[in-house]
């Protein structure tokens, strides 16, 4: 089964690294990931997308991803953009970074909503408004394609000391606080 997810955000959130936490996370499974990010300007603020694949089969696509079966948006205000939705697979999942929470977010496609207010809880542990390892929990919980251990564990390859154990904590409670909807 491959699963295909793609991210958007903006420079500074963390995107293209979620999705390289998330490829870590399923080869720590004995399955296979594989992420890439697609850059406009490079500079903090800019919109990013990154795209990652995931499988119990090698990966050997390095394609764009145009019909997601998931969405992760980092940046809330990119929850109504048309560029968002774009080729959302039927029965799609999103995972929405926001604190407001999800709005009148709608498309025929979307099956299944999660809202998170990742920036606040990495505020709260980290200091700084970096949504990122908090979205890599979430997504695990969301998706139902990982548990939190690979994700924690994953976060061994990019952060150390303390800065490991806040990002860690991070992603538990992205874990565990995330709101699923289901339409």
């Amino acid at each position: 089964m491959k699963s295909e997810v793609r991210f958007h955000g903006r420079g500074g959130q963390g995107v293209v690294t979620t999705a390289k936490i998330l490829a870590n996370a399923f080869v720590r499974t004995g399955q296979f990931g594989s992420s890439f990010p697609m850059f406009g300007f490079e500079r903090r603020g800019a919109p990013v997308t990154a795209f990652g694949r995931f499988a119990d089969t090698p990966i050997r696509e390095k394609t764009q991803i145009y019909n997601p079966g998931f969405l992760v948006v980092l940046d809330p205000s990119q929850k109504q953009s048309p560029a968002v939705f774009d080729g959302l697979k039927p029965d799609g999942m999103m995972l929405l970074n926001d604190k407001e929470g999800p709005g009148d977010i709608s498309n025929d496609n979307l099956k299944t909503l999660a809202v998170i207010n990742a920036k606040g809880i990495a505020i709260e542990e980290i200091g700084l408004p970096i949504p990122n390892t908090v979205v890599a929990g979430a997504f695990a919980r969301m998706s139902g394609l990982l548990d939190i251990e690979p994700v924690t564990e994953a976060l061994e390859d990019f952060f150390s000391g303390s800065k490991l154990d806040a990002n860690q904590t991070c992603a538990r409670r992205g874990f565990e606080e995330v709101t699923i909807i289901n339409f």
